[in-house]
């Protein structure tokens, strides 16, 4: 038996067809500036035809605004020092403009570069409207920002002179009880909206988000501040308000953020189950967070529960910033970092009942 040793064959691709049929702009260029050799993408894509081409200097073809960072690549060229992912623009025939991505091999013993580009105009009209969309909501928001520390800013001064009357004002001679009680809500109402401007103001006059003070804050004397500054609703409803804090008691938030949050309730994130005097009506996760209580309602007053739920997110947000014996949670795939941002999560908006003819 003859052992035939192992033979390594080679077949002979058709670089040229290879050459002539890349969607990309495949070229040879000279040391001297000039095209010596392109592809058909290249005059498609610039309009002009291959003796046009050859005929002038490739930098006659660069936009005017790029030529002279495009000469000093090129001149990097000729010192056989490769170039990787250069962008520039090329002006075509029509007069359009063109982004390339180069990437460019020199071979100095022949002088010439071998060089393949990518038109990426598609991609950086995307990149240049988005930033101009940026911008645009950047603006807006700067001068929401002005306007809202503005109307803050005037608003503490006739807080001020309100509860400079209510100190100035000898109360010692007002013997009817219920005018006192009256003047007592509207002082710690008062005091309470003057609080609340002020920390706006502080919280608006923070140049950017990194430097907003966040702490340690209790949840419950936060929404207990938050339900004294509107007491008189809360009376007036007879609004039995009733919350459990066991699962994150303490939080590092924003003070004046998380009052906001406590004052403006009127959307569900993630979902919520909702029972009017112990009759369950039923669990919402999707707008318009509406459900049926016609048959649960009595008359008189009536207990409503909201019970909602936290998103997944915020859990390991929050386990992540415990110890790892205390941690809840485990995912094999957790890209969320203790100084992560949370979520909206709970109750945001006013809980309201409508009557539906």
């Amino acid at each position: 038996m003859i052992n035939t040793p192992n033979l390594i064959v080679t077949e002979a691709y058709n670089l040229e067809l290879f050459f002539e049929l890349s969607p990309d702009l495949l070229c040879i260029a000279g040391y001297d500036g000039y095209f010596k050799r392109i592809n058909p993408t290249v005059s498609k894509t610039l309009g002009y035809s291959n003796e046009e081409l050859f005929a002038q200097p490739i930098n006659s073809f660069v936009h005017p605004d790029d030529k002279d960072i495009t000469a000093m690549n090129r001149e990097n060229l000729t010192k056989n020092k490769p170039l990787l992912n250069f962008e520039n623009r090329y002006i075509t025939k029509s007069g359009e403009t063109v982004w390339l991505s180069w990437t460019s091999m020199p071979i100095d013993s022949e002088k010439v570069v071998f060089a393949i580009a990518k038109n990426i105009t598609h991609k950086r009209k995307l990149d240049d409207d988005r930033n101009a969309l940026l911008a645009k909501l950047t603006k807006a928001n700067h001068e929401l920002k002005q306007l809202t520390y503005t109307t803050s800013h005037d608003l503490r001064s006739p807080v001020s002179n309100l509860l400079a009357v209510f100190d100035m004002w000898d109360i010692s001679k007002i013997e009817d009880e219920e005018a006192l009680t009256f003047i007592d809500v509207l002082k710690g109402a008062a005091e309470s909206l003057r609080d609340t401007l002020n920390s706006y103001v502080d919280v608006l006059s923070q140049k950017d988000n990194a430097n907003i003070l966040i702490e340690n804050l209790d949840m419950k004397q936060c929404l207990d501040a938050t339900l004294h500054s509107i007491q008189s609703i809360v009376q007036n409803s007879k609004a039995d308000v009733r919350v459990d804090f066991s699962a994150f008691s303490i939080i590092k938030f924003n003070r004046a953020y998380l009052k906001s949050i406590f004052l403006n309730l009127n959307k569900v994130v993630a979902m919520a189950t909702v029972r009017l005097n112990g009759k369950d009506l039923g669990t919402v996760w999707t707008a318009p967070y509406k459900v049926n209580a016609t048959d649960a309602l009595v008359k008189g007053e009536n207990t409503l529960e909201i019970e909602v739920v936290n998103t997944w997110v915020n859990r390991m947000i929050g386990d992540s910033k415990m110890p790892q014996q205390e941690r809840r949670t485990w995912s094999n795939v957790n890209p969320f970092k203790p100084e992560s941002q949370y979520m909206s999560s709970g109750l945001l908006g006013p809980v309201q009942l409508e009557r539906v003819r």
